[in-house]
């Protein structure tokens, strides 16, 4: 069973030597991914996952996983704004604990205003709003993923 864990120090000392992280937005409906280089200086959207059976879920996922040199998973875990958890925030404990035999470690990051964070960057960039509403769960991912990088190589 891989390491899960909410301390970036932790997550890194789990980490091997080299390899890229996948960031994930985990929502009712779709997944979020995003991939961040092997020098973890930056993280950059990557495919969305439309959510199913979540066996079939897994399976999706996996494929992203194998694509890459993946080292480990970034999960964003909603917090409120008052720090405390809520069901949603239990969702995405549960979504870690069931891809934990991939063997990863996986690290839960605070994601509050990731989406919002990802909306405005889109907005600026004069991105339609159909193609924000395609793009933003990856874009949130991406927000997620550099927040834990840049944690972890400070």
């Amino acid at each position: 069973m891989a390491l899960i864990t909410t301390s970036a120090p932790e997550y890194r000392d789990a980490l091997p030597e080299g390899g890229v992280l996948i960031g994930l937005d985990v929502g009712s409906k779709t997944i979020g991914t995003a991939f961040c280089d092997a020098g973890w200086s930056f993280a950059s959207p990557a495919d969305l996952i439309v959510r199913s059976k979540f066996a079939r879920d897994k399976t999706r996922l996996e494929a992203a996983i194998a694509s890459r040199p993946t080292a480990g998973i970034v999960i964003g875990l909603p917090i409120n704004m008052d720090s405390s958890e809520s069901p949603r925030s239990q969702s995405s404990r549960a979504f870690a604990r069931n891809i934990a035999d991939l063997g990863l470690p996986i690290l839960l990051w605070d994601e509050r205003w990731s989406t919002a964070a990802a909306e405005r960057f889109m907005i600026e960039a004069d991105l339609s709003r159909a193609k924000r509403a395609e793009r933003i769960d990856s874009a949130a991912a991406a927000h997620i993923l550099q927040g834990a990088i840049d944690a972890l190589t400070s």
